[in-house]
């Protein structure tokens, strides 16, 4: 049996590390017996997560193996490790056979997958822990708030991707993505991937709004920009609540209020202008129409945040917050021009700013 220990550290290169080797072994020795646990594992742990360098080795040659539908075995591995000198003073094709050794159930083996993505995270904290040390011991490098950005940046990526220093993605991940993104667009009926806008046309030509896409709208003045802006925050939170999805619509408005916003919404919904509910020039009908629509959005995943002073930094905190709270498939801004700049040079122009505010959301996005 294993031994049950949830925590060891292992001092290395000066630094107390979190790890669980013999979780490890096990969760490894479990798929080699029965290949079937690696779907179950699959999306908790990735060879990344492995403290030990040859667990690391030995869980991407399964992952190669069996992602390409081949048996994942000692057997099957030996070709992989003939050679491998880090494998040999563990006792070479003998340590794999003795892993096996650690087989256990489905549900063990997702307890030990459990174990080993606690470490990692444990581990990734260590290191953004003093990176922040580092940083705010420097007085000569960042400022209080940068180094606060920094670290909640790392923070989230950590919470959210599992990594906090990710760089390089090899590209049969991003393929599988793709692959991922296209078999759900030829099993979708109405052909759309991203978010729909509500409007049929535009959506058969985008395929919906996608991941990662930075869209602007522009035009004149008084062009319906705004109208356009809230008909796709409306669609899009529908569409969650049809699906039943954990997201959200995040609508940052510096021009109109939340009443202002929320009236314009209603009176499309109501198919009653603003201006008659700000007018009084209600009849008995239209309450009764009001009352309908507001029973139909009460439920809507729409956030709306309409503080007139926002900076890409306090947008990026905000709709970070909000994303590990209740999730966003879209954040609306309303609109780009009154967006502040964090820069403090104020002899940089207009179009620098504007262009510093657009690199920053095309950030955000990605």
């Amino acid at each position: 049996t294993m031994p049950s220990q949830p925590l060891k550290i292992i001092q290395n290169s000066q630094k107390q590390m979190p790890c669980n080797v013999e979780a490890e072994s096990a969760l490894i020795g479990s798929i080699l017996v029965s290949n079937e646990i690696f779907d179950e594992i699959s999306t908790r742990v990735d060879s990344q997560k492995f403290y030990d360098p040859i667990h690391k080795k030995i869980f991407e040659t399964i992952e190669m193996l069996i992602s390409k539908g081949l048996l994942a075995n000692p057997i099957t591995l030996k070709n992989y490790f003939e050679n491998n000198e880090g494998l040999k003073e563990l006792g070479g094709q003998e340590y794999l056979i003795k892993i096996t050794k650690f087989s256990t159930s489905v549900k063990q083996a997702i307890d030990y997958a459990n174990i080993v993505h606690e470490m990692h995270v444990r581990r990734e904290l260590v290191k953004i822990s003093e990176s922040t040390l580092d940083e705010a011991s420097n007085n000569e490098t960042s400022s209080g708030e940068e180094i606060i950005q920094n670290t909640e940046k790392s923070l989230f990526d950590l919470a959210e991707r599992g990594h906090f220093n990710q760089s390089f993605l090899k590209f049969d991940r991003a393929l599988t993505q793709t692959i991922e993104m296209a078999k759900n667009a030829y099993q979708n009926e109405e052909g759309i991937v991203g978010v729909p806008t509500g409007l049929t046309d535009l959506d058969s030509k985008l395929g919906g709004m996608h991941k990662q896409d930075l869209l602007i709208i522009a035009g004149r003045p008084s062009m319906g920009k705004t109208a356009l802006a809230t008909n796709i925050a409306f669609h899009a939170a529908k569409n969650i609540a049809n699906k039943g999805t954990k997201s959200t619509v995040a609508f940052f408005s510096l021009e109109m209020s939340s009443e202002q916003l929320a009236t314009r919404v209603l009176a499309e919904q109501s198919k009653i202008s603003g201006d008659k509910m700000r007018k009084a020039e209600l009849t008995k009908d239209d309450f009764k129409k009001i009352a309908k629509s507001t029973s139909e959005l009460e439920d809507l995943n729409l956030f709306i945040d309409d503080n007139p002073i926002l900076t890409i930094a306090t947008l990026r905190a905000r709709a970070r917050r909000l994303q590990r709270i209740h999730g966003i498939n879209l954040i609306i801004i309303d609109y780009l021009q009154l967006m502040s700049s964090s820069n403090k040079n104020k002899n940089e122009g207009r179009v620098q700013e504007i262009s510093e505010i657009t690199r920053g959301l095309k950030a955000i996005a990605k």
